[in-house]
């Protein structure tokens, strides 16, 4: 789907953060299975770089190159209005992929920051993935951009987004390509419908903005109001580390409804 950015839309985003502030004292930043072998403190990666342009982001990684078993590097932020049950809410952020291999996940969550420490991947509802990492079965992902699906198989809880014009996987997320993503959110109860989302996506192969999914599924399906931004890291376990690859956001922006325009435009 190819959206038209409207102005009036784009009036209704509230800032999660743009990062142009300079700081993340708003932030929580906490590596909640540190198995880092000598042992780092604080092993994550989580700050903010300036591009050339003059532009401020948030680089994300799990460690330093060469330091491994870092499992559970969360950084999670308030949003700036809670999603209500029974609403739906688009989440808009750009993000670039630093450089493969890498593991990382994000989306929202409606746990309280001690359950979020406690829970890791299990805090978040809608939930996106960039991988490319062999499954503890062996299974290989490929780096193409994920969603969260229902499975019996619990190596392959998330599935490749897909390219509309070929009806097959997309991509291989290019490394130094900034996408725009929009994650149209139901958090309407599942019997009636919601707990599921839609993506969309501008950046890469696809030239204009396009829906890439339809009807992702919550992690949990717990029926509550979302209330933060969390993302989560993993370098892998010492012996078979994953890879130390970054993944950057910025413009990170809510808006009640289905909102497809451009924030700031």
């Amino acid at each position: 789907m190819s959206g038209q950015l409207c102005a009036t839309e784009s009036d209704k985003w509230l800032l999660i953060d743009n990062f142009e502030s300079g700081h993340l004292t708003r932030w929580h930043l906490v590596d909640t299975q540190n198995e880092t072998n000598p042992f780092v403190e604080n092993p994550q990666v989580t700050e903010i770089r300036r591009e050339d342009n003059g532009n401020h982001y948030l680089l994300k990684k799990p460690a330093r190159d060469g330091v491994v078993g870092n499992r559970k590097a969360l950084s999670y932020l308030e949003l700036p209005t809670s999603i209500p049950v029974g609403e739906t809410y688009t989440f808009y952020a750009r993000i670039n992929v630093e450089s493969f291999p890498n593991n990382h996940a994000f989306g929202l969550s409606n746990q309280a920051p001690v359950n979020i420490e406690e829970l890791a991947y299990n805090a978040f509802e809608p939930t996106l993935r960039v991988t490319d990492k062999f499954e503890s079965n062996g299974y290989k992902n490929t780096g193409v951009f994920m969603v969260k699906v229902d499975s019996d198989d619990k190596y392959r809880q998330y599935q490749n987004i897909i390219n509309p014009k070929t009806g097959a996987d997309a991509s291989v997320m290019e490394i130094g390509t900034w996408y725009s993503v929009w994650t149209v959110i139901n958090n309407a109860p599942l019997d009636d419908g919601g707990q599921s989302y839609d993506v969309y996506m501008q950046g890469g192969e696809f030239d204009v903005q396009t829906l890439v999914y339809t009807s992702a599924d919550f992690r949990m399906k717990r029926e509550l109001p979302l209330q933060y931004f969390l993302s989560t890291t993993n370098t892998g376990p010492i012996k078979k580390p994953y890879g130390n690859g970054g993944l950057a956001y910025d413009d990170m922006y809510l808006s009640a409804g289905v909102n497809l325009s451009l924030p700031g435009d």
